[in-house]
């Protein structure tokens, strides 16, 4: 178990995450409080993904608010927590949770890109603290490999290069998060 916190750089957020490494693949559980919009909150959630990095199974609450529960089969198939499908993301591979950078481990250690490789992905995003899901098309560009990758929010018209730690965890991803502690093992 390894556990890590990050700060927003965008107001007075702060994120506790704990990773843990598994035989059958990866879990995280975390809690994030923030302010987006102008808009005050607190956020739990937990994230499985299989040994290829691709998630399995997603539950987010918002305290005093909503709840959100997705469910993949890591080929882009995707239903909610009462069994009903999801088609507006259907071919999704990653979700992108917006108030944490964890989620962008996700497409670094899934695609595993070589240096100098770009690749544009479908995500899940899912907006906080209302916790919408829509399909978004980002891509990802391996600057130095297992260290630094350019994010590019196609979306949003917006881009960043982050650097991460060896398990793909982000350090630094400027203007938006910063680690606060070193990692804790």
């Amino acid at each position: 178990m390894r556990e890590v916190r990050w700060a927003s750089e965008e107001g007075d957020g702060v994120e506790h995450l704990a990773f843990d490494t598994r035989a059958d693949g990866f879990y995280v559980e975390s809690a994030v409080v923030g302010q987006r919009y102008g808009r005050s909150y607190g956020l739990f959630y937990t994230v499985t993904c299989d040994p290829q990095w691709r998630v399995t199974h997603a539950s987010l609450r918002i305290v005093g608010g909503g709840e959100l529960e997705l469910h993949g089969d890591g080929a882009g198939h995707w239903h909610d927590g009462h069994g009903r499908t999801l088609d507006a993301i259907e071919g999704c591979i990653d979700i992108d949770i917006a108030a944490t950078p964890f989620t962008n481990t996700l497409p670094i250690r899934r695609l595993k890109l070589a240096q100098g490789e770009r690749q544009p992905i479908s995500v899940a995003y899912i907006s906080t603290p209302d916790l919408g899901v829509t399909r978004v098309e980002q891509a990802y560009s391996c600057i130095e490999l297992d260290r630094e990758y350019r994010y590019e929010g196609i979306f949003r018209n917006f881009s960043a290069n982050v650097n991460v730690d060896e398990d793909g965890l982000v350090i630094d991803y400027p203007t938006l998060f910063r680690r606060l502690s070193p990692p804790v093992r």
